[in-house]
């Protein structure tokens, strides 16, 4: 929307007309000769003389067109700018994310688990307001990838570059757990969850699930936990990120489930069992049902003051115009 902080100066445009008229007036009554400073055989045929008069009436448009954005800077020209923001804090979600090799089982069709879990984690993100998402990945070994932030493209981008590690064996699920229960520990939100996505059985690391267990009940921490694969012996295929050489083989798929039931009933989560991309997917938007908290927006209105830009594009037009009359059609006055 449109402002002025001086509207009066908008009258000035009352004097168009009757320039305008007082100009027509003039070059009609008789009272002058109008005569050009070109021989007439450089004129040429009609269609030049059509070519000069349509530049003519474009320069005069122009010449216009640049008085009236020149009075409309005068009149303080802002443009309105409505913005929604958020007035209390959302909740912290910490996404953390098994990585090892047998991730990349391929028994979720042409993708592999680690790729369909991150493929249905970025719908998930975009869909949150105003909550913090960090991430942790793990395998042998936990790392902090991102810490709870709203950076949204900042999250995504980190996950999108997260691929199967190398072919160090073991799946530290109470490593990753503890790391993401560490940086949510000072966390003033109302609301802490962490979502966690694994497809193997806790065999590495020096923190136990039941330490983390504890420590995230201690500090409010709902758990999710989704196992991910099918039971059974499945296609395997990965690039080793150390080597670069391509890794395939066969492997048979199993994993805690019992953990991961334990883990989410003992704080407050709950345990889902994914099989395929459609169940997957289904399980995100179930969490995405179920952790909905109030969201207070206020709407915020600022001022953008545009007088510098009329007033450039004023004096380039009124130039442009001075330009084609003095330069194109040579006159003098």
């Amino acid at each position: 929307m449109l402002t002025f902080d001086s509207p009066q100066y908008l009258l000035l445009m009352l004097l168009f007309p009757i320039i305008w008229f007082v100009r027509y007036k003039s070059r009609h009554s008789g009272g002058g000769i109008s005569f050009s400073f070109m021989p007439w055989g450089e004129r040429g045929d009609y269609l030049s003389i059509l070519w000069l008069d349509i530049l003519l009436v474009i320069e005069r448009l122009i010449l216009w067109g640049g008085l009236f954005l020149l009075i409309l800077a005068l009149a303080g020209p802002n443009k309105l700018l409505r913005r929604e923001e958020f007035a209390n804090r959302g909740m912290d979600i910490m996404v953390v994310l098994d990585h090892s090799p047998s991730m990349a089982a391929l028994d979720f069709g042409v993708e592999n688990r680690l790729e369909s879990a991150k493929n249905m984690i970025f719908p998930f993100v975009n869909s949150r307001d105003n909550d913090s998402f960090g991430l942790v990945s793990f395998g042998s070994e936990a790392e902090l990838l991102v810490p709870p932030t709203v950076d949204y493209q900042l999250f995504l981008n980190q996950l999108k570059q997260l691929g199967i590690s190398s072919m160090d064996q073991g799946t530290a699920i109470g490593m990753g757990l503890s790391l993401g229960i560490l940086h949510l520990s000072s966390s003033t939100a109302s609301r802490k969850i962490i979502l966690l996505l694994t497809d193997g059985e806790n065999n590495a690391g020096e923190i136990q699930p039941t330490t983390a267990i504890s420590m995230a009940r201690q500090l409010g921490i709902s758990i999710y936990t989704i196992g991910i694969g099918t039971s059974g012996e499945t296609a395997l295929e990965f690039v080793d990120p150390e080597s670069g050489k391509i890794i395939s083989g066969r492997l048979n798929s199993q994993f805690d489930e019992g953990l991961l039931k334990t883990i989410a009933q003992e704080t407050g989560g709950k345990y889902y069992r994914a099989i395929s991309n459609g169940t997957l997917s289904t399980i995100f938007r179930n969490i995405d049902n179920q952790e909905i908290s109030q969201r207070l927006t206020r709407l915020k209105v600022e001022k953008q003051p545009l007088h510098r830009t009329f007033i450039s594009a004023g004096l380039y037009m009124v130039l442009l115009a001075f330009f084609i009359r003095k330069i194109l059609f040579r006159e003098v006055l």
